[in-house]
């Protein structure tokens, strides 16, 4: 059986190498039984092209892998 391989490529550049950048950010919310605050602790993960710096989501990149894996199911059907 013959191996493909298939590569998330940038949409601006066609660049396949990125690079992981966190943004760190607390989130601030009033609750109803209460005056105080809570907050929450987030981090975001950004994939940037090494080559134009376009920016990708995590749920961007999945989304387009599962695009990937369905055209080859179909294709093998």
């Amino acid at each position: 059986m013959e191996e493909i391989q298939d590569f998330f490529l940038c949409e601006e550049c066609s660049g396949k190498d990125f690079k992981l950048v966190y943004n760190f950010s607390i989130r601030f919310h009033k609750v109803n039984f209460s005056d105080g605050l809570i907050y929450d602790r987030l981090a975001e993960e950004i994939y940037r092209c090494t080559n134009c710096d376009k920016a990708y989501s995590k749920k961007q990149i999945e989304d387009r892998l599962t695009e990937f894996k369905k055209k080859r199911k179909e294709n093998t059907d």
